[in-house]
């Protein structure tokens, strides 16, 4: 199944508002980093229901663009909102639909992965961003998450997993420098007593706080010159 069939199909079903209850635990941190200033333009990969753009026009940016490979998922985040300084767009991340140095930001969070070819979207994310430009990357599925390793038994897209040292290679061959890699735990989510377990997949309470609490989501930090 494409990535726009299998996300067409989550966002029939309601899927994209329960990926945003879930990844705004660290989502919102990460947007909270981001050095975005009032007449910014900022660009959301893989955006789902599109609570990213609309938390970065919050905090006053000019332009947002939300763009997602599935139509529905697209559909659906132009419902949340009616600002006209957000834009919704179908797209593929090897192939952004923007000029050249025409971004200021680019945040994409649980969705990288998904690239067909991620080092072609570096390139790409490279290519769009202004000099001094950022890319926030934010990943939940990535080599060290032992956790995360049967994520792609559940689901029919190809995910890519790298480790955080691949991450900054691949970083750095797009010609972006790497100004942080961080882990940022998700301290939100409720982890029931040990009595309580198996639960949600984990065969124990220890499994489940390593998971969000040690490695939560890996956040790599991307600007460019």
């Amino acid at each position: 199944m494409s990535v726009r069939e299998e996300f067409d199909e989550w966002a029939a079903s309601g899927r994209d508002k329960g990926m945003e209850d879930r990844h705004w635990h660290t989502a919102k941190d990460v947007l909270a980093r981001m050095p975005v200033e009032d007449d910014d333009t900022v660009l959301d990969l893989g955006t789902g229901s599109g609570y990213a753009v609309r938390a970065l026009r919050e905090r006053g940016v000019a332009r947002g663009y939300g763009l997602d490979g599935a139509p529905e998922m697209a559909a659906n985040a132009r419902t949340y909102t009616d600002d006209d300084d957000l834009a919704y767009v179908v797209g593929d991340f090897g192939s952004l639909p923007f000029a050249d140095d025409a971004i200021d930001h680019v945040f994409s969070f649980e969705a990288f992965y998904y690239a067909s070819d991620p080092r072609e979207t570096l390139a790409e994310i490279r290519r769009v961003l202004n000099p001094g430009g950022t890319f926030y990357c934010g990943v939940n599925y990535y080599e060290e998450n032992v956790h995360s390793h049967d994520w792609q038994d559940s689901i029919s897209v190809e995910m890519t997993r790298w480790d955080r040292a691949t991450y900054r290679e691949a970083f750095r061959g797009a010609g972006l420098h790497v100004a942080a890699q961080d882990l940022i735990a998700d301290t939100e989510i409720d982890i029931p007593a040990a009595g309580e377990f198996p639960h949600e997949g984990f065969d124990s309470r220890a499994d489940m706080v390593e998971r969000y609490r040690t490695f939560g989501t890996l956040l790599t930090v991307g600007v460019a010159p």
